[in-house]
Formats: C-alpha cells, structure tokens, sequence
C-alpha cells in the first residue's frame, strides 16, 4: 500500500492542477478521495498509477429492508424468554423438532395459499431451478411427510417466513414463525382439542392480557355458501372476503362480494346472517336444527365435530377462552375443517388496543384442519390427515415491548451472576486464574478487558448491566485463601472460601 503522506502529496499536485480550489483538506478525506467533488473530477482524468489506493467513498443510506428490523440486546432477551416458554410447551406436549430450507421448489408453494399466494418471494432461476422462499411452515412440513413417506408425526418448528406484504405495525415482511402439528390419522377432535389447549397454555403463561380462541369449520363454511346459493367455484374467493370480517366493516364486505365477486345481492345478505353469528354450545346446537344447514351434510359434519371439540375442551378446562365464530374464515387454501384464531381482547368479542391506542395488532395464534394437504404431493394421493397451530411470536413480541415500556421494567440483556473485579493493581493474573474456575464450574461470569481498571467503574459497569453479585480479591484475600463476596444491590460484603465460592453463587442467583 502507498504510504499515506505520499498519497496526500500526490493527491494535493492533482488537484491543484485543476485549479481546484479546497477550503479545508484533511488526511483522512485525502487519503480516501472522501469528497465528492474530488471523486467526480479524478474520475475524468487518467488516474495515476501512485492513486490506485485512493479509493471512492459511496455515500450508503443505513436502514434495514422495508418490511424487516433489527433486533437489539434488551428486544433479544426478551425473545429468548418468549421462545424458552414456547419450546418447553411444545415439548411437554412431546413434540419434536425438524428444519427445513428458507426456499423451496416454486412449484411447492404454488396452489396452496389462494389469493395470498401473490406475497410468495420468487427467486431468480438458480441451476435450472425456479425457487421461492417459504411462506409459512405448514407447505413445508407436509411435503417433508410425503417426501419421507411419515404417516404419524408429532413436530415442533420455529424459523423465519418470507411474505411480499404490506408492512405495518407488529407486521413483516420478515418474521418467526412458532408452529406446532400433528399428523396421523386418529379419532375426531382429540388432537384438535389439543392444539387448543397449547395456545391456551402458552398465551396464558406469557401473561399478555386477557384473549379470546375463536373457532369455526370449513365445512360449515361451505355448507353456509352452499345453502346461500353461492357457486362451488366462488367458494375460496368469497371466503377470502369473509376472512376480512374482523379488519374492516360488513358493508365494505357486501360491497365487495357483489361489485368484486359478482353475488347476488340476496346471497349475500343471507351469508350476511350467518357470518355474524358467534357464541357457544348454544350456538352450535341451533345451527343443528336449522331448516337449511341441517339439510346440508358438510355443515352438518362439521357442527357435530364442533359439538364434540366444546366437549373435550370443557374437559381440557379451556372452555372459557373458547367463542364459537361463524365469521372466522382463514383465507388459507388447505384448510378442510377446524380453523382458529387466537386475539387479543379489552372487552368480550373485541380487539385489543394497547395502552397508547395505537393500532390494533390482529391475531396472536392460528391454525386449523389440514387433512388434504400432504397428499397433494405425494404421487399416489395418500392422504396424511394434519391439524396444526402457529404462535405469531411478532405480535407476541410487540406486546411485551410495550408492557415493558410502560412499567419501566429493567430488562438484563445478559445472564452474567457475577464479576470477578479488583481494588488493587497488578492481580490480572489472579482474576484470569478466578475466572477460569468459575467457567469450568459453569457459572456465568465477566471482567474488565484492562489489567487495572477503576474499582468504581467495576461496580458502575454491574449496576448497569443488572449483574448480582461480584467476586473481589486483593493482597489480603489471596494470603487468606477467600473471595470477597459483594452484593450489588444491597452492598453487603462477605468473605468465602475458594472452596464454597461455586456453590455460594449458585445459591444466591439460581
């Protein structure tokens, strides 16, 4: 490399020679052309072999991808806390863990989504192959079970989805997703019931607030469309309608049934008196004996297996966090039965608004009935029935920044217990030899990247980082064979053994 005063001086003949004219010029902004003037103007001219080093400073605009974010220290430990709580339930479930590709064939996703399928990243042709990025987790899965020829799995997933979506508060382009399945073919609403009692389970641990399960059937769905009068070809398109009830008002949905879908008025106004009903077993017990859906055997299946789910999650003890939703659609195209939403609620039946009054953040938990899925890709159609939840950790995670802002909460970024600090100089020695014990004995443990720092700054640095406890030795204390024990909050000191430093950590911190 060219030494840095030489490329000044060469730098300086140059310009000058333009009759150029600089207020100020320093060695840095010499020595890498930082001047925007300066880089248009050399690059005119034939550049020297003497300036190859000089090199061109592009000016970059620092921000993430639209539709994604950074996460820092503080958010992180957070969401560590949140995936511990998560994992441990899927777990006490007796669930296992696969991974799959962040891509797959194109020809994968394609056909499983409905109208959500335009958020699908594609990816530009690698190999002779057309590849996108996942979607959610459930494709994925299903085609790992016929892949594998699996007929029976209990799984759990956590990773990243890719969706070409509008961003908005609490919503990504980027995000986890926390999904949990179970595939076999077993008898009706047991393991459904079971799916529901995990989000009862994880919501209710994670202490967000009050929330409600809103359920329904895609059967009954059908059997509501077909009785009302709509085309069998309709069915997916005027569910994806319905699937909006919740963000924007019925008359904005009649409108977009008849203008977009082409229904009659008259149809609508009959999936209108459907689609707003919700409650419970009274509810469902209705619907059984109405002149037109009990004539109807997709309807009628799927309110008997409702009938059956209220049954097993009364045993469960859910059953208060349970609303029956004829509304509640899931616009997602392999559904074939059960489908919920979990949301988060201030009063009964309404979306949850935090303190701020910002936006309403959607759904917190969903899933449903699968059963068709995994035999769209295997090649002789063997059916693999499936029902699954997924945890929008995204949501999820806003939920708590927020309650932690409000309650101005400290949050560790760290687990450190303890740090290994001095009063006096020249025992870097001593701490490294300490410190090597403590993380042979795996205590979490830290200290300062200098030989002799201020014992002050040593303390500062553990208040502001929320460490408990810190080990102090000296002159003295090696003679004796003990650890000043320091207890930050309270500033407490006691002398301990060597020996008992481990096990007195641990019994403090644990």
């Amino acid at each position: 490399m060219v030494p840095l005063k030489y490329i000044s001086t060469s730098c300086w003949t140059l310009l000058m020679g333009q009759k150029m004219v600089f207020q100020k010029i320093t060695l840095r902004s010499m020595a890498i052309c930082h001047s925007d003037q300066a880089n248009q103007t050399l690059g005119q001219q034939n550049t020297p072999p003497e300036l190859a080093g000089c090199v061109q400073k592009q000016n970059i605009v620092l921000k993430t991808p639209k539709g994604t974010h950074d996460v820092n220290p503080k958010q992180m430990a957070v969401r560590e806390k949140v995936f511990k709580t998560i994992v441990n339930c899927f777990k006490r479930h007796g669930a296992e863990s696969i991974d799959t590709p962040v891509f797959e064939l194109k020809e994968t996703l394609v056909g499983k989504y409905g109208e959500d399928a335009k958020l699908i990243y594609d990816l530009k042709d690698q190999g002779g192959e057309l590849l996108s990025l996942r979607y959610d987790l459930t494709v994925p899965f299903a085609r790992f079970l016929a892949m594998n020829k699996i007929n029976n799995m209990k799984r759990y997933h956590i990773a990243k989805v890719y969706r070409r979506d509008n961003p908005a508060r609490g919503r990504y382009r980027e995000f986890y997703q926390c999904d949990f399945d179970i595939a076999g073919q077993y008898d009706p609403m047991i393991p459904d019931a079971e799916c529901l009692k995990i989000v009862h389970e994880i919501l209710s641990e994670l202490q967000l607030g009050e929330f409600l399960i809103k359920v329904n059937d895609r059967r009954l769905l059908e059997g509501i469309l077909t009785v009302c009068g709509v085309p069998g070809n309709k069915f997916r398109t005027v569910c994806s309608s319905i699937d909006k009830l919740d963000k924007i008002p019925w008359e904005d949905i009649r409108t977009e049934m008849i203008e977009d879908k082409n229904l009659t008025p008259e149809a609508v106004e009959q999936i209108g008196e459907y689609i707003r009903l919700s409650g419970g077993l009274d509810l469902i017990e209705h619907l059984l004996e109405d002149p037109k859906l009990s004539q109807n055997k997709l309807a009628v299946g799927g309110l008997r297996d409702m009938k059956l789910l209220y049954k097993y999650l009364e045993l469960l003890d859910v059953r208060d966090k349970i609303s029956f939703d004829l509304g509640l659609a899931r616009g997602l195209d392999y559904y074939t039965g059960v489908i919920y939403e979990a949301v988060m609620i201030k009063n009964q039946g309404r979306p949850h608004y935090d303190m701020e009054k910002m936006v309403n953040i959607g759904s917190v938990a969903a899933g449903g009935r699968y059963d068709d899925l995994v035999g769209m890709f295997d090649p002789k159609g063997k059916k693999v029935p499936c029902v699954g939840i997924s945890i929008g950790v995204e949501r999820i995670f806003s939920i708590i920044d927020k309650k932690k802002k409000a309650s101005k909460e400290e949050i560790r970024s760290t687990e450190t217990q303890i740090l290994v600090a001095t009063a006096q100089k020249m025992l870097i020695d001593e701490k490294l030899k300490l410190i090597s014990i403590l993380w042979n004995s795996g205590i979490k443990a830290e200290i300062f990247y200098k030989k002799d720092p201020k014992f002050l700054s040593q303390l500062h640095y553990c208040e502001e980082k929320g460490i408990p406890l810190v080990a102090i030795i000296g002159e003295d204390e090696l003679k004796a064979g003990v650890v000043k024990l320091r207890v930050v909050a309270t500033r407490e000191e006691i002398s301990i053994s060597r020996e008992n430093l481990v096990a007195e950590i641990r019994r403090r911190t644990n």
